[in-house]
């Protein structure tokens, strides 16, 4: 049985028509489904919070202060009675249990958001033929029987059988494991899912979906890792291992201490009693307080280790990742987020990025005149009309949907193609009855190395027709005459030749691209016979005649000239390279504002791509520096440009939506594929989808990119100033045998710091005053000598205070005539309670730590005040009502009133601060950033 009818034979056992695909509507869709099932496929469950939980309790020093509670709460009980011997081991593992689910809570949030994240990224949506149109749909709403058109770039949504008259050029490797190029055609019609298509064009039926193909089989049994760690949390894991280790050794030497110091009989209780009396005192009471001191190393330890580090960078990327998709950028590599807030300079497309995605044919010149209107159709006659809507019609790649009864034609493709099929109804163009009167030979595609794409018909006469559209120049340059008025040839002289050229530089000076239609024809004696030959049969592209030249009116996107003006002010060169015209390139970048006057648009600012790739390697860096526009270029003159800023020390981000383009994408730090108009073979070389093809999404994914960075700091200052401080006043207290801040006060300010603190700052909004600030350096200290500065003077500020309270501090809150006891206990609880209050009152210091106002936009911060507002109450409910549990006592309103009023001098001696000269830290070297470009380091 013929391939064709075998074909129909499936189609009319599926109830579909071919041409028009299936019904679908709701109850054929259901039917369908329930019948062959549906296009998705089961997916391994995430971990759940029970899962995390346990991962959080492996953690080693956690472990050992658990060990500690359950070791104090029983020699607690045996010496003290179980009334009151468990209230300090069962405050420290409360603590714990507190830290292990805030932890686990975090990473369980985490992993929701980036398994949503690559659920976003497998919902490809893609093109169906249903009833005769042409709707859009979701991979997993493809059913059997429907009829999907493929392109360049696609991938096969199911698996399925090429239908007759197409030829598709497949990439089997992802199923096959070997890059061998697959030609499907009616020797080998089958299409499996997954695959990508690399060249041609057709149409196929859906046969099997989900798990009944060998794509769904094999997703269902593997699972993507969502543990991607960026190349700023590996740094990051390397800069907090360093500061924990310091933390450690400094958390040792304060058990040795504290060692030394109870068995030589020099520790004593609040009420002056030795703790320890070599021969008096019971093993018991010996292991207990060894065990205190274990702990408050321990929890000391906790404190040093800065865990919370990496975990504001799981942070802020997971908010970053949900607040770019509310701005229409799906961020599917998530180190492209850091490299965004370093990226200096843009190359971008112009169709469909800086203008949109509808044209207007403005201007149209037809046997070497203008016609006005374009769509006068009694200006053309019979026989030029004719050759004019046949090459409209059968050289096209849009689709057309005739609804029935009244209502306009629904057209479906490309805004070039859809322009043009529109201009071809207002010249009375019947579709549908155009495309029947003849048979395609062979089809070149539009291809954009030679901006042109044709098509060979037969004709029921046997004439054979060669129809060719493209820019206009490189059609024009093919032509050896023209049409006349009466659809006569007319050979092409120097003067008309000068004529059509001038006519196509003034639409191209007007912002309009030019399209030419021309044809030829052909002996049909010497077609090809053998059908492999045919196949590769070079479409006759010389001796033309030109039909008509086409002006297309492409305006800019809304809102792309203050989106080019953000990027300049913020350090960011905007590159526009195009395939189009040089001139109708340069009237659409001095609309936008790439280039700022005539005078500049001149080369090199201006250049052909031609031209660029002529250059040598070195040549090519020092041009590359002066571009602004690029015009008639190829995809691989996009690369050149790429890999030439690269070597000049740029962080390049391109832009791209065809196939071609994933080479650039895939060179460039930053790659920004297009969401609608992009195929899905450049998506996936992208690090971000831009989802409503839109310039002006730009800017904004830039500034979240630079919120990383500054967020990050914010909470490296916070976090190392309460590291440093809570370190030096333990280690100061253990030697002098004064006052330690104790395991239940120390694991509550590791509360605050690592986990509070993180969701307080790196949440914070972006402000616009970073897109007026340059780009971030790749190789820019994280903790600059400004972030020093700051921290080692809120770190002097608090330490002396803290101690001065410690050993004066009887004398100083008037407590001489109370009971020892007691006034050690209110002097040590105003300590704790100072000293966390400080923090607080330092987080508002670290929003800005580069600006003198330090409350500026904080009333936008709804979640950092109500962090703040959380942390602050319940320091109070453990101030007022937690005391058993951390061995302070209630404060009354003037020690209150002081502890504020300790915490609030940050902020004087904070503004005072930033008028001192910043020296260079000791320590810069080690926190400049020290990795590459993001996705190179990353692999």
């Amino acid at each position: 049985m013929p391939w064709w009818k075998s074909v129909k034979g499936v189609a009319d056992a599926l109830k579909t028509n071919l041409e028009k695909g299936i019904h679908g509507d709701h109850a054929d869709l259901l039917k369908r489904k329930s019948a062959f099932g549906s296009n998705t496929y089961p997916q391994k469950k995430g971990k759940s919070l029970w899962i995390f939980l346990g991962e959080a309790c492996q953690d080693l020093t956690l472990i050992m202060l658990m060990i500690a509670a359950v070791v104090s709460i029983g020699l607690g009980m045996k010496t003290d009675g179980i009334k009151k011997g468990w209230y300090d081991g069962a405050s420290i593992a409360f603590a714990v249990i507190v830290g292990v689910v805030v932890t686990a809570i975090n990473d369980y949030r985490q992993d929701l958001q980036f398994n949503f994240l690559i659920e976003k990224k497998r919902n490809i949506h893609l093109e169906v033929i249903r009833d005769g149109r042409r709707p859009k749909v979701s991979i997993f709403d493809v059913v059997v029987g429907d009829v999907v058109p493929l392109k360049i770039g696609d991938q096969i949504p199911a698996d399925g059988i090429l239908i007759p008259g197409c030829s598709l050029d497949i990439d089997e490797s992802s199923m096959t494991g070997e890059s061998k190029i697959v030609h499907k055609n009616s020797r080998e019609p089958f299409l499996m899912s997954g695959c990508k298509v690399v060249d041609g064009s057709g149409t196929m039926l859906v046969s099997s979906v989900g798990v009944n193909t060998k794509w769904g089989l094999l997703m269902a049994s593997t699972s993507e890792d969502t543990g991607e760690e960026t190349p700023l949390q590996v740094y990051l894991n390397g800069v907090a291992t360093f500061i924990g280790s310091v933390g450690l050794a400094l958390a040792a030497a304060v058990l040795v201490v504290l060692s030394v110091r109870f068995f030589t009989g020099h520790t004593k209780n609040l009420d002056g009693r030795v703790q320890f009396r070599e021969g008096n005192t019971s093993a018991a009471d010996a292991i207990n307080g060894a065990t205190k001191i274990l702990a408050v190393s321990v929890a000391t330890a906790v404190v040093a280790v800065p865990e919370g580090l990496p975990l504001a960078v799981t942070l802020i990327l997971s908010f970053l990742v949900k607040k770019l998709l509310a701005e229409n950028a799906l961020v599917r590599r998530l180190s492209a987020c850091e490299t965004m807030g370093s990226m200096t300079t843009i190359c971008t497309d112009k169709t469909g990025t800086l203008t949109s995605n509808s044209m207007t044919v403005m201007e149209v010149y037809v046997a070497g005149q203008k016609i006005d209107p374009p769509d006068s159709k009694s200006l053309l006659s019979p026989m030029l009309s004719s050759l004019v809507i046949e090459g409209i019609a059968r050289n096209t790649t849009a689709s057309v949907f005739i609804p029935e009864g009244e209502g306009d034609p629904v057209i479906s493709g490309s805004p070039t193609e859809k322009a043009i099929v529109e201009w071809g109804f207002k010249l009375g163009m019947d579709f549908d009855a155009v495309r029947s009167e003849s048979s395609v030979i062979s089809v070149f595609l539009f291809n954009s190395e030679k901006k042109k794409g044709g098509v060979a018909l037969q004709l029921p006469d046997s004439q054979v027709h060669i129809h060719w559209k493209g820019a206009a120049e490189i059609i024009l340059a093919s032509c050896v005459g023209y049409c006349d008025a009466n659809g006569n040839l007319v050979q092409m002289d120097k003067d008309k030749e000068l004529l059509f050229k001038n006519v196509i530089e003034d639409m191209a000076a007007n912002s309009l691209r030019c399209i030419a239609l021309a044809y030829k024809t052909y002996d049909m004696d010497k077609l090809p016979v053998d059908e492999q030959e045919l196949a590769q049969w070079p479409l006759p592209e010389d001796d033309l005649v030109l039909l008509a030249l086409i002006g297309l009116k492409n305006p800019c996107h809304p809102g792309v000239g203050d989106a080019v003006r953000t990027c300049q002010n913020a350090g960011i060169k905007v590159r526009m390279v195009t395939g189009d015209n040089p001139q109708t390139a340069k009237a659409i970048a001095l609309e936008c504002g790439i280039l700022s006057s005539e005078e500049d648009a001149v080369e090199p600012n201006v250049i052909e791509g031609r031209v660029f790739r002529e250059y040598s390697d070195s040549e090519r860096e020092d041009i590359a520096e002066k571009i602004s526009v690029m015009g008639r270029s190829s995809p691989n003159d996009k690369l050149l440009l790429v890999q030439a800023l690269i070597r000049r020390g740029h962080v390049v981000a391109v832009t791209g939506d065809g196939t071609n383009d994933a080479p650039a994408l895939h060179e460039a730090d930053i790659g920004l594929s297009m969401g609608s108009q992009g195929t899905q073979v450049t998506k996936e070389a992208s690090d971000i989808v831009l989802l409503d093809d839109n310039f002006s999404s730009i800017p904004k994914v830039v500034l979240w990119g630079r919120s990383i960075y500054v967020n990050i700091q914010k909470f490296k200052q916070f976090q190392l100033t309460i590291i440093v401080a809570s370190v030096i006043i333990n280690a100061v207290g253990a030697a002098s045998g004064g006052v330690q801040l104790n395991t239940v006060q120390l694991l509550w300010v590791n509360l605050v710091m690592d986990t509070l603190g993180a969701w307080a700052l790196v949440t914070e909004p972006p402000t616009d005053n970073l897109m007026r600030m340059p780009p971030v350096g790749r190789r820019e200290p994280l903790i600059t000598n400004i972030l020093w500065r700051n921290l080692l003077f809120q770190v002097a500020y608090q330490v002396t205070v803290l101690l001065v309270l410690n050993f004066r501090g009887k004398s100083l809150l008037g407590l001489e005539h109370e009971i020892p006891q007691h006034a050690n206990k209110v002097k040590n609880t105003l300590i704790f309670n100072a000293f966390v209050l400080c923090q607080i009152f330092n987080e508002v210091n670290s929003r800005k730590p580069d600006e003198l106002n330090i409350f500026k936009g904080i009333l936008k911060s709804h979640l950092f005040i109500g962090i703040n507002a959380v942390t602050l109450l319940l320091q109070v409910i453990i101030i007022e009502f937690g005391g058993k549990f951390t061995s302070t006592v209630r404060l009354n309103w003037k020690m209150w009133l002081i502890s504020v009023a300790i915490a609030f001098m940050s902020w004087p001696l904070a503004f005072i601060g930033k008028f001192i000269p910043v020296p260079k830290s000791p320590l810069h070297k080690f926190f400049t950033r020290r990795f590459h470009r993001g996705r190179r380091a990353h692999g």
